[in-house]
Order: structure tokens, then C-alpha cells, then sequence
């Protein structure tokens, strides 16, 4: 990885990290919940959101996390569906982001940034579809049913009660599930999630940003 890629790749990855988590601390915020006002996280500021081993495994496995937002689902009316909306916004904040990374880089290509010289434009071209990639990529990665992603939590909230054994395993086991997954990937070289993540990488590319 040289130096000009991680110069193009540092502002799209502290954008994505911190929009997700703010809007993680939005929704809880709108529903009743002021645990992540109250802690210094309803902010954009990324310093306030980066987890210092998460931001490093970004750079080595090309996965990563910030900080989770703090919250606290007794400020809630219903705390297991209400908990479950908190959950996605993070997910959906990444996809918004992706989308309006689509359109920029449409918007590029029909000519409307040609009055920058090539030397600037086409490193902002590269940094918009890295912006691009990286959202759906952290979108469909915190998706994945596995604690302490965003994707056990809405499982969890849309189990049935009966089925709260499961939520109760995932909980105490998933964690070393998902590292034992990135890991793997790691030593291996062949990247288990990063094959499943492939897939909706190439296709909202090709959807939002026609790449």
C-alpha cells in the first residue's frame, strides 16, 4: 500500500466511520435515548469516533470499526424495536453516502469538474470511488448477524422470543467468530469476507456510480 493510495483513502474512510456512527447516535438521540449526546459522540468529528485498533485493522486486513456508540435502550418506548432502528441507521448512512459518491462520480464524468487540471482531478476521481466502495463495503460489512456488528442487533431485534437462545449464543461466541474470520482471511490471503463482500461492492458500483 503506498503512500498516494492511503493520502486518497484516510478522508473516505474518516467520513464513512464518522457518519455512521453519528447517525447510529441521530436515531438513538430522536428516540428518546441522549446517552450519545451526553458522552461527546452526536458529533462528526472523527477523533471522537476512531477505535485505534479497529482504524489500524482497516489498514491491514481492509476491514475495520470505530467506537461504538454509546447506548442506552432503557431511554426507549420499545427498546427491542426501537434498539433494532438505531441498528440500521448506521448501515443505510454508509449506503447514502455511497449513492451521493455514485452520482459525484457521474457527475465528473459528463465534464462538469474538466476546469481542474488532470494532476487534481483524476486523484478526486480515484478518492470518489474509493468513497464509493468503501461504504457499501462498511454498509454490508456491519451487516452481518455477528456481535458486535450492526447486523447481530437487528437480527436480535427481529427474532422471535423464542428463539432468544440463539441471540444468547451469538452473543457470547460470535465476537471470536467474526475475528477468527477476519484473521483467517489475514494468513490465508484468501479473505472469506471479503468474497462476501465482493459481490455488493461490484454491483452498487455499477448501480450508483455506473463504474
Amino acid at each position: 500500500m503506498n503512500l498516494q493510495y492511503i493520502i486518497l483513502l484516510v478522508p473516505p474512510i474518516l467520513l464513512a466511520l464518522s457518519f455512521h456512527e453519528y447517525m447510529h447516535g441521530w436515531v438513538a438521540n430522536k428516540l428518546g435515548d441522549p446517552t450519545a449526546e451526553m458522552n461527546g459522540r452526536l458529533t462528526m468529528n472523527p477523533f471522537s469516533h476512531l477505535d485505534p485498533f479497529g482504524t489500524i485493522m482497516i489498514f491491514l486486513v481492509h476491514f475495520g470499526w470505530a467506537k461504538p456508540v454509546p447506548v442506552n435502550p432503557i431511554n426507549f418506548q420499545n427498546p427491542k424495536k426501537d434498539l433494532t432502528y438505531v441498528s440500521i441507521a448506521g448501515p443505510l448512512a454508509n449506503m447514502f453516502l455511497a449513492l451521493l459518491s455514485g452520482i459525484l462520480l457521474r457527475i465528473i464524468r459528463m465534464g462538469m469538474f474538466n476546469f481542474l487540471p488532470s494532476a487534481v482531478l483524476q486523484p478526486f476521481y480515484n478518492m470518489v470511488v474509493l468513497s464509493l466502495q468503501i461504504n457499501v463495503a462498511l454498509a454490508f460489512f456491519n451487516l452481518i448477524p455477528l456481535p458486535p456488528l450492526d447486523g447481530s442487533k437487528i437480527l436480535f431485534g427481529l427474532l422471535p422470543d423464542e428463539y432468544n437462545h440463539i441471540a444468547a449464543w451469538l452473543r457470547q461466541y460470535g465476537g471470536f467468530i467474526l475475528m477468527g474470520l477476519i484473521l483467517l482471511g489475514y494468513l490465508s490471503g484468501i479473505s472469506i469476507i471479503g468474497g462476501f463482500l465482493r459481490p455488493f461492492i461490484n454491483f452498487f458500483s455499477r448501480l450508483f456510480g455506473g463504474i
